[in-house]
């Protein structure tokens, strides 16, 4: 499973993950060749437990939507102490899914944006018995959350023109054809992303999800196995 924080601008690294807006040039290849540093399980455990507080959560999705706050900013819109919010950028800051704008920085006041982020799951079944229960934990946080979201495509679907749209289907793959499929829809989504400092008129923030399990006529197969 792989997953991530909203894509957003900042120095050189948060833009790599979209493409420019209207020349839709190649991205450069060793951006995308980039391989993330292996976590060990106890680094994971901790990743999936801050992934899994609701305020992070928000200050997160905050940071992806608006680009950069201060502990105050957060404090105000979240409806926190900026005491709280500031311990919290603090973590996520040492978990290197937010950074400090240094320009904007000064004193006591300390400015933060998100950081492009992405991580795969492992195994399961090579997981410890604490890392497992964060990974559950935040799969069923995710899982509501994308229900709400499944719904709302169909409640909003007004036709293949409109900005709702909804695919599902069943076909025959290989295990190599799959992940060639996975490789190819993360190159697309690439390919037609916006930075956040680039946004063309009439663009709107769009939430996709991708699933892909084999066919098994069983449904019921927990929690981490159905995401």
């Amino acid at each position: 499973m792989t997953d991530g924080t909203p894509r957003t601008a900042g120095p050189t690294e948060p833009a790599a993950p979209a493409e420019k807006p209207a020349a839709r040039a190649e991205k450069p290849a060793e951006k995308l060749a980039e391989k993330p540093t292996e976590l060990t399980s106890l680094e994971r455990t901790a990743l999936y437990k801050s992934l899994g507080n609701p305020l992070r959560r928000r200050i997160l999705d905050y940071l992806g939507r608006h680009g950069e706050a201060n502990s105050t900013v957060l404090a105000r819109e979240l409806g926190e102490s900026s005491g709280t919010t500031s311990y919290h950028l603090r973590k996520l800051a040492e978990q290197k899914l937010i950074e400090e704008i240094p320009e904007k920085s000064g004193g006591r006041e300390r400015w933060w944006r998100s950081l492009p982020f992405s991580h795969t799951t492992p195994d399961p079944a090579t997981m410890t018995t604490e890392e497992y229960a964060a990974a559950e934990h935040l799969a069923l946080l995710k899982i509501e959350v994308d229900t709400r979201l499944f719904r709302r495509a169909h409640e909003e679907y007004r036709g293949p023109q409109g900005w709702a749209q909804v695919q599902r289907t069943g076909t025959w793959m290989t295990k190599t054809d799959l992940h060639d499929f996975v490789r190819a829809y993360q190159e697309l989504l690439d390919r037609y992303s916006h930075p956040d400092d680039a946004v063309p008129e009439g663009a709107r923030r769009v939430n996709l999800r991708f699933y892909a399990a084999p066919d098994t006529g069983d449904e019921g197969n927990g929690a981490l196995a159905s995401r």
